[in-house]
């Protein structure tokens, strides 16, 4: 199949409990079953930066977890992100600066010092907030287990919501492209067609049926 279409950067994020990792999972297999070249990533990333940043937030608090985050995104930037949206994939991001403004004002990072650590970071094309009611975030995130120290209980989820709503505002404001997604009753494969009929336009992707054999 000839691939007609330019390369992509999706950040798709929101609170814990929400559906990020089922739905870039989801996406990926119908992108590339629809015959697009797609890179899934996560941050922080599977790099050794990035591992001590995902299991080191018991260690490491406030500015210094923002500083690692900060430094695994840019080198994730440079060494995968960037390359694979140059060739033309579709790159799915797995929690990307949206995360950063939520979980690190969590942590008592002054929103300025967020903003500047992150202020040269790429734009994605897109991004994709999941929400849900804090109440079904919870549940998930009790059946599932929590990831982290900012994922505890409904009082988190609560917070983590309530920031995102501002990370939203905030984001809108710089401009950039957002697609809101409430996940609490919907379902995955509903979420998925609803962000392919964005992304169609938005990488100007040919329908499947006008790709040529």
């Amino acid at each position: 199949m000839t691939r007609h279409h330019q390369g992509l950067f999706i950040a798709i994020d929101g609170p814990a409990g929400t559906g990020k990792t089922t739905l870039t999972r989801a996406l990926a297999k119908r992108l590339v079953r629809d015959g697009y070249d797609v890179h899934a990533t996560t941050q922080p990333s599977r790099a050794q930066l990035g591992q001590i940043a995902r299991h080191g937030t018991d260690t490491y608090r406030g500015h210094e977890l923002a500083c690692l985050v900060a430094a695994d995104r840019y080198h994730q930037l440079r060494t995968e992100i960037q390359p694979h949206r140059d060739a033309g994939h579709i790159v799915l991001c797995d929690r990307y600066v949206a995360s950063s403004y939520v979980l690190q004002t969590m942590d008592d990072v002054p929103p300025a010092f967020i903003h500047a650590l992150n202020a040269a970071a790429d734009r994605p094309d897109l991004t994709i907030i999941l929400t849900a009611d804090p109440a079904v975030a919870t549940a998930r995130i009790r059946r599932r287990g929590a990831h982290s120290r900012f994922h505890t209980d409904i009082t988190s989820s609560r917070t983590e919501a309530a920031l995102y709503r501002d990370a939203i505002t905030y984001l809108t404001a710089q401009g950039q492209t957002l697609l809101t997604l409430d996940t609490t009753h919907t379902p995955t494969d509903q979420l998925v067609q609803i962000i392919t009929r964005k992304l169609t336009p938005l990488a100007r992707l040919p329908r499947p049926d006008q790709a040529t054999a």
